[in-house]
């Protein structure tokens, strides 16, 4: 651990304006990232006596080994700068809230032609209507099932409306009523929008209005005898109002607001948030938190606003945000959030009546998440704890091995040799670290071999690392100017364990290739798959784990894990192998103009047919790039004539190929 007087700034050198500072550790990678009004003062508040800071702030500050800042204008500025900053280094002392799951939500995909109403997951999309998120699919589904009945607008995929447009026939959403079916034109490209803007309006809290219009339409149906039309606009207002029952009126006053309530202990914070629209809850969501930083109520809720409203901006940033604590920098934050939303925006703690009600419900969710998830970790951890800690002891290991890196090769018959890399951190899969490599020394079937290049390859890159920040001095050469991104490297962290798929063979290899490169903190072993054995360098005997070991189970998940994949590569690299033609051989020819020019001519043959003059009439093909293609279909190998197995008839090609294809039969060779 470093001292942090080994770095301190010189009185003086640091300056007493708004900033965001920067603590790296010896590896250059940046592990903490905060703003200040003073970086001055804050900064001089890490480098008193350790003793008396908090334990959190002290490990980070020991861990660190240099600091650095970026003076800013103004505290806005500073907010903006430490979030970006967060998002793009990933440092590991600050709070992350991260989603226990993904949150679905109701989409409608106005940036089509003929908009789509779904149930999406994930990062959202520009130019798509969302509602929520909500806790689970099924009550969006209920919900659009209910609504569709008076906005019939499109629910199919682009495969099943495009199949409808075909045959001329709807599908049976079309036939019962719940789909105006614009694929066979029952309703023109604008009456579908309209609808569409309608179900937004209608999910967005402007109810009032539309069934008013309703009703007035039902009476007035009535009274012209029309009974018919009178009774299905009474269903459509029946089904509207047991869509709208679905959630209850929180806020009598027709509110927009989101309410954010913190439920915490000394190690972990969970954040529980209600979406009110219209005065009804609309969404739902939470996280829970580890506090690696030492941080107050305020100081998360703070956390919490970045990550919630970072990326959004416009409507989904309500009219007033209601939180359990005021930041410490509230009007920078009003100011950031007014900014985002394009107008006011009030941030404030609920003081009486019903919206600090409802805050209370909230905080019982927030509670009642902590503790569930309290309750799931203390299995998880102990489990982890144990299984690391029956793996250090089988393999005498000096201490439990934190991070494991798994290797595993993997082919068909010699071809396509693969091998993947997986990476686990405190008994838990870490997948931005795997990495994949393709066995490029020699050809064919050799697993013990191909083991050992992929060993060398990725300790070699470690030495690379170790060598610009000035931990290791190279004797071939191949030392450079440090990095001082702060981003997390792709190989500067060495494991504890290694562990290979395979057994003596493949574990010697492994060995061999560390000492090779004169690394000897390393641990190795092999788990061989036929009876589970661990195989350690050098012995003769495999150290056998008892099967209800659990840290055998881990064992067994880190290779399972490594050989998914690592066939998941390699039969990724198979496929793509298998539908490459001719044009993929030509160099600087990317996929638009190898489309372009079989949509052009029709199919791979009749280009190859084609004239250099002919070829630079495609859009996007120049006249050096028309005989780079024409060498290259001249020299490839056309594919035998297409043969009818049944009848021994050799077929004509006489059809087009579609736009997308590469060969008129599969790949030519």
């Amino acid at each position: 651990m470093a001292d942090p007087s080994s770095y301190r700034p010189q009185p003086g050198q640091v300056p007493d304006s708004p900033g965001v500072y920067r603590f790296r550790d010896e590896h250059r990678r940046v592990i903490y990232v905060g703003k200040a009004k003073s970086l001055r003062q804050r900064l001089a508040n890490y480098f008193q006596d350790v003793a008396g800071l908090h334990p959190r702030t002290a490990t980070m500050v020991t861990t660190a080994a240099s600091v650095e800042w970026t003076v800013v204008s103004t505290e806005v500025e500073a907010l903006q700068l430490e979030y970006s900053w967060i998002k793009e280094y990933d440092p590991r002392f600050n709070v992350k809230y991260r989603d226990d799951k993904s949150y679905p939500s109701l989409a409608v995909t106005l940036n089509e032609e003929y908009p789509r109403v779904q149930v999406m997951r994930g990062p959202k999309k520009k130019g798509v209507r969302y509602f929520g998120p909500y806790a689970h699919a099924w009550a969006i589904r209920e919900t659009v099932d209910l609504m569709l009945r008076v906005f019939p607008v499109r629910t199919c995929s682009a495969g099943v409306f495009k199949r409808s447009a075909q045959i001329g026939r709807p599908c049976l959403l079309g036939y019962i009523g719940k789909c105006s079916a614009p694929c066979v034109g029952r309703v023109t490209p604008e009456e579908h929008r309209e609808l569409a803007e309608e179900f937004c309006d209608f999910m967005a809290g402007r109810t009032g209005a539309y069934l008013s219009r309703l009703e007035k339409e039902m009476h007035i149906a009535a009274e012209d005898m029309e009974y018919e039309k009178a009774a299905r606009l009474r269903d459509d207002i029946g089904a509207l109002r047991r869509a709208m029952e679905k959630n209850a009126v929180v806020l009598a006053d027709a509110t927009d607001a989101d309410l954010i309530a913190v439920a915490e202990d000394e190690l972990e914070a969970a954040v529980q948030i209600f979406h009110v629209r219209g005065g009804r809850v609309r969404g739902q969501r939470g996280w829970v938190t580890d506090k690696v930083e030492a941080v107050d109520t305020a100081g998360l809720v703070e956390h919490a606003l970045q990550q919630l409203y970072g990326e959004e901006k416009g409507e989904s940033v309500p009219k007033e945000v209601l939180v359990p604590a005021l930041p410490e920098d509230t009007p920078a934050l009003g100011q950031w959030l007014a900014e985002r939303r394009g107008s006011q925006v009030s941030l404030r703690i609920p003081q009486r009546g019903d919206k600090k009600a409802l805050m209370e419900t909230v905080h019982r969710n927030a509670q009642q998440s902590l503790a569930l998830h309290k309750t799931k970790r203390a299995s998880d951890l102990t489990t982890r704890s144990r299984a690391l800690e029956e793996i250090a002891e089988a393999l005498e290991l000096d201490g439990a091995p934190l991070r494991i890196e798994c290797f595993d090769i993997s082919h068909l018959q010699g071809d396509d040799v693969v091998a993947s890399m997986v990476v686990f951190e405190d008994g838990l899969a870490r997948k931005s670290e795997y990495r994949r490599f393709q066995v490029k020394s020699f050809e064919g079937q050799d697993d013990v071999r191909s083991m050992h290049e992929v060993v060398s390859r990725r300790f070699r890159r470690y030495l690379v690392e170790k060598s610009k920040t000035g931990e290791w001095d190279p004797q071939d050469g191949e030392d450079g100017p440090p990095e001082d991104d702060g981003k997390p490297k792709r190989f500067a962290y060495p494991p504890q364990l290694v562990v290979v798929d395979g057994g003596q063979p493949q574990v010697a290899a492994a060995k061999r290739a560390l000492d090779e490169l004169g690394i000897d903190d390393v641990a190795v072993c092999g788990l061989a798959k036929r009876l589970e054995e661990v195989w350690l360098p050098g012995e003769d005997d495999p150290v056998v784990l008892p099967r209800t070991s659990e840290g055998l189970y881990l064992l067994q998940r880190v290779r399972d894990e490594a050989h998914r994949f690592a066939i998941q590569y390699q039969r990724s690299k198979r496929g793509k192998r298998l539908k490459s033609g001719p044009l993929d051989e030509v160099p600087g020819l990317g996929e638009s103009r190898k489309q372009a020019l079989v949509k052009h001519f029709g199919s791979v043959k009749k280009l190859r047919q084609a004239t250099i003059d002919q070829i630079c009439e495609v859009p996007g093909i120049g006249r050096k790039t028309a005989e780079t293609v024409a060498a290259a279909l001249a020299g490839a190998v056309p594919a035998g004539p297409a043969v009818n197995t049944a009848t021994g008839e050799i077929i004509e090609d006489e059809n087009p190929a579609p736009a997308g294809a590469s060969s008129e039969r599969g790949p030519e060779q």
